[in-house]
């Protein structure tokens, strides 16, 4: 058992997701309504082309390239972005990649951005607390300015639980959401370890709630032990170089904001 609790510490990372269908994103695409799909966006999409991504309520929708990357490989689609894209310009009558960074040059003497030039996030639609924001539930505007909060990567926000009521076109705040709890107290939890060929699983009782990448301390049944593990999914977690990652992943994020 004191050899197994060793091994639990140091418990690996769920594998990694299997590769999807290489596409490439269009070169230029027809009005496709109000709706855009990731078949608005990539050639060869398949049975995902139908898969929303945004709504388009103006002339124009602001999409993140990372969001629509991270979108993509969700549907089973694998689009390197090659181009190192940061933004994609959904138009009514096309669409344009704008390889836009917000750590852009100035030029000595540059006048200042005009009025309505800085991209917020804003809520497509109302959300109820506890709702998962998903990429249909945000939509990008220019504003004059953005708050110092105010997320500038869609991915960010894309799978998070809203905290609170949030009300469609509201401007997209960091302490709006946070991790979905997928385990809660008192949960049967499978604790997982994986590393050097030796994989290990044992159950145990969780202490707390957690949603995923939230630190979760689990009771072992047999020792009544309290270990520290990494939520992964519903019932699921893990320890060792595989949590490890986690931590860092999680510790990357809220760097971020």
């Amino acid at each position: 058992m004191r050899m197994l609790t060793v091994l639990l510490a140091a418990l690996a990372l769920a594998s990694p997701a299997l590769a999807g269908q290489a596409v490439s994103l269009k070169a230029d695409v027809a009005s496709a309504g109000s709706l855009v799909t990731l078949g608005d966006l990539f050639d060869g999409a398949g049975a995902a082309a139908r898969t929303p991504l945004a709504t388009r309520s103006g002339a124009s929708v602001v999409l993140d390239a990372a969001s629509v990357q991270l979108a993509a490989r969700r549907a089973g689609l694998d689009w390197a972005n090659a181009e190192g894209l940061h933004k994609i310009v959904v138009r009514g009558g096309g669409l344009e990649a704008a390889p836009v960074s917000s750590a852009s040059p100035i030029s000595p003497g540059a006048a200042p951005p005009a009025r309505g030039n800085v991209e917020v996030l804003t809520y497509a639609r109302s959300l109820n607390a506890g709702e998962i924001v998903q990429p249909t539930d945000l939509t990008w505007i220019k504003t004059a300015a953005a708050p110092s909060d105010a997320p500038s990567d869609a991915g960010m926000v894309i799978g998070q639980a809203a905290k609170r009521p949030l009300r469609a076109g509201a401007v997209v705040m960091a302490h709006d959401y946070g991790a979905a709890q997928v385990i809660k107290a008192g949960d049967i939890v499978s604790v997982s370890f994986e590393a050097d060929g030796i994989s290990l699983t044992l159950e145990g009782k969780s202490m707390a709630s957690a949603g995923v990448g939230d630190i979760l301390p689990v009771q072992n049944t047999l020792s009544k032990r309290v270990i520290q593990t990494i939520a992964t999914g519903p019932g699921q977690a893990v320890v060792g170089p595989a949590a490890d990652q986690l931590k860092a992943a999680r510790s990357l994020r809220y760097a971020a904001r």
